[in-house]
């Protein structure tokens, strides 16, 4: 393990940690996106991430590997004032889960600070070491 290696896997954490803040985002700015009955409903994006293995085995951080979207049905409300109605009055909502959307964000949100927190520790370290002996 290199010198610089706990900044550059922090690094990767605080990178995934940053795509999943964003699929959060996008799903809770579309959780009350309704689309016509012909088209797919939006389903909430969700992040699939792995650690990163170098050819040695040697763990190397993170990464995301894809990006998923939420399975399970839609749900139907009824609406007939809707523009998008069906002729019986229902439209489909999106597969997106609030409540989960909002925890999701807080562990993202604290993964994001953890990592950055490793990064600002190991800078401060590296600056303590340069100054000894001066």
């Amino acid at each position: 393990m290199g010198a610089f290696d706990a900044l550059d896997i922090a690094q990767t954490g605080a990178d995934v940690s940053q795509l999943w803040l964003e699929a959060i985002a996008h799903n809770i700015a579309n959780v009350n996106t309704i689309r016509s009955a012909d088209e797919e409903p939006f389903r909430a994006k969700l992040v699939h991430a792995e650690e990163a293995i170098n050819g040695a085995g040697v763990g190397e951080g993170t990464r995301a590997i894809q990006i998923l979207e939420s399975q399970g049905e839609p749900m139907w409300v009824f609406d007939p004032e809707h523009p998008l109605a069906t002729e019986e009055g229902y439209v489909v909502r999106p597969v997106v889960d609030l409540a989960k959307e909002m925890a999701d964000m807080i562990a993202a949100q604290r993964s994001y600070q953890m990592n950055l927190q490793v990064i600002k520790t190991n800078e401060e370290t590296y600056q303590a070491a340069l100054r000894i002996g001066r």
